[in-house]
């Protein structure tokens, strides 16, 4: 057992990506400086962008042509972020960057197209993979969701399930989907994820499409998102490869890990005033924070976003927990911010158990926070990104000597 010998992608969301014209730029300023930098082969995850997907697939001449571009560069593409549909780097995304949900046929169509230009940059035989939202945004108390809210997001993902099917057939080229459960999202936890696919599971046996959802309906595990949540890294991986559904499930039910994000939050411990204020400089108006605490009884307080607010007048759940945890990716070679922490430590964690899998999932870095970090304009960016790889490699190979 080894974790994926194919090479380290980073996720391209880091940058705007808005038309093929802004990626192609990305992947010059940054992509290829941060490769030479690191000095190793990187691959390309990228992100596409609904605006972006459109134009690939009006244009298919346009298509094949960064995808020419892709090759004379030595990129490779295994694996797209298909969690933002719109723009990502826009003044204020918060809680938008998980619209349109499952329910809706946009998020399904989107990822059909996101597949099909995927399928198009793999080799024959290929196999990538797809990240996208945790079925939609639930909030600190709970949107208030119908009650067939997951049925109707289990429809979509079927009929999803059935297209990529077909398309293996056509291709040779298996695509799978990577849900990525996230903090105060309707798949947030480990548990929540497990009961989603059991319910997931019997949907696509009433439409008699259990086998290809097995085969292509997974998971993203982001590790950022589950130490938020204070899960036992290694539990949780273990729970999701030995969970067992009933015996109509092909390969007894198992929730195949299809993607691992290799991702940092920021912690803070027995919040002095130093660390309170170095917390207070994270607070950003463009991507969502969401802020969790957990007592010393183990309950766990949420807090929808890092602001002011919790900072200033906190809930007593989170004045008397003795940890809190932010959802901001910071640089996962950071083991401290000032006198603040981050969760690195659960990247190593992660890699351990992921690579105990009888299957290698796709390994990609994702900290796409690098433009608002505090003190962001003084960052080099290709300098920044080159440190994490050489972090994600470091770590990569102590997990596999271990």
């Amino acid at each position: 057992m080894s974790l994926s010998t194919l090479p380290i992608s980073y996720c391209t969301n880091v940058h705007p990506g808005r038309t093929i014209a802004e990626i192609d730029e990305g992947l010059t300023r940054y992509t290829m400086p941060m490769r030479k930098a690191f000095g190793k082969p990187v691959a390309a995850g990228l992100w596409l962008a609904n605006s972006v997907v459109r134009e690939m697939l009006a244009d298919r001449a346009a298509m094949q042509a960064f995808i020419s571009r892709l090759g004379e560069r030595s990129l490779s593409c295994h694996t797209l972020n298909a969690f933002p549909y719109g723009d990502f780097h826009s003044e204020r995304v918060k809680e938008n960057v998980y619209l349109p949900d499952w329910t809706d046929p946009r998020r399904r169509s989107y990822t059909e197209g996101c597949a099909d230009i995927l399928i198009a940059m793999l080799p024959l035989g290929g196999e990538g993979s797809i990240s996208t939202v945790p079925l939609g945004f639930k909030g600190p108390e709970g949107f208030n969701r119908s009650d067939d809210f997951r049925d109707r997001c289990c429809e979509q993902l079927v009929e999803l399930a059935k297209y990529l099917g077909r398309r293996f057939k056509e291709t040779g080229k298996l695509i799978r989907i990577a849900i990525e459960p996230e903090p105060l999202c309707m798949l947030e936890t480990t548990a929540e994820a497990v009961a989603f696919f059991r319910q997931l599971y019997y949907v696509a046996d009433a439409n008699r499409s259990v086998d290809v959802v097995n085969t292509h309906i997974g998971v993203c595990y982001d590790v950022c998102h589950q130490a938020v949540e204070f899960e036992d890294i290694a539990a949780s991986i273990d729970m999701l490869d030995s969970t067992r559904f009933p015996d109509w499930a092909p390969n007894g039910g198992r929730i195949r890990i299809n993607k691992v994000h290799i991702s940092c939050a920021i912690r803070m411990e027995n919040g002095s005033a130093a660390a309170r204020e170095a917390l207070r400089s994270f607070i950003e108006p463009r991507y969502l924070h969401q802020t969790l605490a957990r007592s010393s009884d183990g309950q766990i307080a949420r807090w929808m976003d890092l602001d002011e607010r919790i900072l200033r007048d906190p809930p007593a759940q989170f004045v008397n927990a003795p940890e809190w945890r932010v959802h901001f990716h910071v640089p996962i070679d950071a083991e401290n911010l000032g006198p603040l922490g981050t969760t690195r430590s659960a990247i190593g964690e992660a890699l351990s158990a992921v690579k105990q899998l009888s299957y290698a999932p796709h390994l990609e870095v994702e900290t796409y926070t690098w433009n608002v970090l505090p003190g962001a304009a003084k960052v080099d960016l290709v300098e920044g990104l080159s440190r994490e790889l050489r972090a994600a490699d470091e770590l990569i190979a102590r997990a596999n000597q271990a």
